[in-house]
C-alpha cells in the first residue's frame, strides 16, 4: 500500500469528518478502553495526525490531548500496510532520541493499527503503549487491534455522513429562506406545484392580490379564482402541460380582492431531475390588466384613425375625378393619379385595417396578402396574376412604396404588356433568405416585344423612387420577347421593423 500524503486532501477530509477538537464520545472511548484491556497496555489512543500535531480523539492512561507531529509514532504507523510494532523504542534508531522515549511517558513498547479512509488517505492510528519493552502482540491481540481500528473508521465515516447531512440541512434551509425572500419581494405572484399539478406554495403577493387566507387555494382550489368564462380553458391548458411537460402560458381573468376580475398572464416551467422526470412546476401570475386595457384603447384609436385615413384617400380620389370631369384635357392623367391613390388606400387598409370586417385572412403583415389586394382589380392572385413562392412580413412603413411599385407595374402591364391581351398573364414569385426578399415579375402572352420601351417617364421614376430610395433595394428590368422580366431585391429590414 502506498499512502497518500497530499496534505491538502488530508485537511479537506478532516473537515468533512468534522472530528478534530470535538468533544469526547463514548463510542470512541469504549474502543480505546477495550484495546488497552485486550493488549494489556496501560496507554491506548486514537491518534489523528495533522500537519503540525497529533490530536487524540480518545485516550486512556495519558493526560496530554495532543503532541507535536515530529515526535509522533503514529505518523509512521499510519503509513504501513498493517500493525506497526516497536518492541523497545530505545533500540530503534528512529525513536531512541524521541522526547516521548527519553522523557514522560517513557515509551518503550508501541503497537499501532493504521486508520485509512476509504479513499486510501492515512489519518492516524489506533495504538497501545507500554513503558516496558515487550516482544510484541499475540495473534489474538493483533487481530483484535485490527478489528477495532476498522470500527474506528466506521464511526468516523458515520460522523462524515452525519456532518455532511448537517451541512446540507443548513445550506438547504438558507436557500429556502433566500427563495422565500426573493419570491415575496417579486412584483409577480409566484406559485409551485408537485409533479401532478397539486398547488402547495404561493408567495405573499398571491395572497395580497386575491385576499384569500393562506392555504385556502392549495390543491385545485386555485381554479375557483378565475373568471367563470376562463376556468375550463385554463384547466385544459394546465392539463395539457401536465400531460406533455410543455411550458404553460395563458391569459385569464383573476379575481382581485376588490371583487374585480383583472387580466393576468400565467406562466409555468417544469423542473426536471437528471433523468428528465419532472420533480416540480414553478409558475408566475403577472397582472397585465392595465396594459391590456391600454392596448385595447390604442387599437380602438388606431382603427378610428385608419378609418379616417381611408376616407381621406376616398375624398382625394373623388376630388381628382371631379377635376377630371370639369377639365377633360387632364382626364388621362387624373385617372392614373386616382388609381394610384386608390391603390395606396387598399395597401393602407391591408396593413392597418379600420375594422375587423376589412381585416385580411392572411394577416395584416403578409406581403402576399397585400399584393392580392392590389391585384384584385386585374383579375386577382387566382386569375391572370398568379402569386407563387413564399411570403414575408411587411409593415405600414413599407406598404406605401410597395403599393406604388406594384400598382405601376400592373397598370403598365394592363396598358402595354401581359394584361393588355386576353391570353396574357403575370407570374409573381416571392423568395427570401436571411437578409433579402426577392420578387420576380414575369409577363407572358402580351404583345411581342421588339424593342425595349423608353424608361424616362413619371411611372419609371416612381418605380425607381419606390424601390431604390425608399426601400433601399434594387430592380433589374429585362425585356424579353414574351414581355417584361423584372427582379426586385429588397432588404428585409426595409420591409418590417
Amino acid at each position: 500500500m502506498i499512502a497518500d500524503l497530499n496534505e491538502a486532501r488530508r485537511d479537506a477530509l478532516f473537515a468533512e469528518y468534522g472530528v478534530l477538537d470535538s468533544q469526547p464520545e463514548s463510542a470512541f472511548d469504549d474502543i480505546v478502553k477495550f484495546a488497552g484491556a485486550l493488549c494489556e497496555a496501560p496507554i491506548s489512543l486514537i491518534s489523528l495526525v495533522e500537519r503540525d500535531r497529533q490530536w487524540f480523539k480518545a485516550r486512556t492512561g495519558l493526560d496530554a490531548e495532543q503532541t507535536p507531529r515530529e515526535v509522533s509514532f503514529c505518523k509512521h504507523a499510519m503509513l504501513g500496510p498493517g500493525i506497526m510494532v516497536i518492541p523497545d523504542a530505545t533500540q530503534d534508531p528512529r525513536f531512541a532520541d524521541n522526547p516521548l522515549v527519553t522523557g514522560a511517558p517513557h515509551i518503550r513498547f508501541y503497537a499501532g493499527a493504521p486508520l485509512i479512509s476509504p479513499e486510501g488517505i492515512p489519518l492516524g492510528s489506533l495504538c497501545v503503549i507500554d513503558s516496558a519493552p515487550r516482544h510484541g502482540l499475540t495473534p489474538l491481540q493483533a487481530q483484535g487491534l485490527t478489528v477495532l481500528a476498522a470500527q474506528v473508521m466506521n464511526l468516523l465515516e458515520a460522523r462524515r455522513h452525519l456532518h455532511a447531512m448537517e451541512r446540507y440541512d443548513a445550506i438547504l434551509a438558507e436557500n429556502v429562506e433566500k427563495f422565500r425572500i426573493l419570491a415575496d419581494t417579486m412584483p409577480q405572484m409566484v406559485w409551485s406545484t408537485l409533479p401532478d399539478g397539486y398547488h402547495d406554495y404561493y408567495n405573499k403577493r398571491w395572497y395580497s392580490f386575491t385576499g384569500m387566507p393562506e392555504g385556502s387555494t392549495d390543491g385545485e382550489a386555485w381554479n375557483g379564482m378565475f373568471h367563470p368564462d376562463d376556468r375550463e380553458r385554463a384547466w385544459e391548458r394546465w392539463r395539457h402541460s401536465l400531460d406533455t411537460g410543455e411550458p404553460y402560458e395563458i391569459e385569464y381573468r383573476l379575481r382581485h380582492h376588490s371583487g374585480e376580475y383583472r387580466w393576468t398572464l400565467g406562466r409555468a416551467l417544469p423542473m426536471r431531475d437528471p433523468g428528465g422526470r419532472i420533480t416540480r412546476w414553478f409558475g408566475t401570475c403577472t397582472d397585465i390588466h392595465d396594459h391590456k386595457r391600454t392596448l385595447e384603447e390604442r387599437e380602438l384609436v388606431a382603427h378610428e384613425l385608419s378609418h379616417r385615413i381611408k376616407n381621406i384617400f376616398a375624398v382625394i380620389a373623388g376630388l381628382i375625378a371631379l377635376s377630371a370631369r370639369t377639365r377633360p384635357e387632364i382626364k388621362p392623367i387624373a385617372e392614373d393619379l386616382r388609381n394610384r391613390v386608390m391603390a395606396l388606400g387598399r395597401a393602407h387598409d391591408f396593413v392597418r385595417p379600420h375594422s375587423d370586417a376589412s381585416r385580411s385572412d392572411l394577416g395584416q403583415a403578409s406581403l402576399r396578402g397585400m399584393l392580392g389586394q392590389l391585384f384584385a382589380p386585374y383579375g386577382g392572385p387566382q386569375g391572370r396574376i398568379v402569386i407563387a413562392g413564399g411570403d414575408t412580413d411587411i409593415d405600414d412603413r413599407a406598404a406605401t412604396p410597395l403599393a406604388l411599385l406594384f400598382h405601376e407595374l400592373a397598370t403598365n402591364a394592363a396598358k402595354y404588356g401581359g394584361l393588355s391581351t386576353s391570353e396574357g398573364s403575370i407570374r409573381v414569385e416571392i423568395s427570401a433568405d436571411e437578409t433579402h426578399c426577392t420578387i420576380r415579375w414575369q409577363e407572358n402572352g402580351g404583345p411581342p416585344v421588339t424593342q425595349p420601351p423608353e424608361l424616362n417617364g413619371f411611372g419609371s421614376r416612381l418605380v425607381q423612387l419606390s424601390v431604390v430610395t425608399q426601400l433601399k433595394g434594387e430592380i433589374d428590368k429585362r425585356w424579353q420577347p414574351h414581355g417584361l422580366d423584372a427582379r426586385i431585391s429588397i432588404p428585409l429590414e426595409s420591409l418590417h421593423r
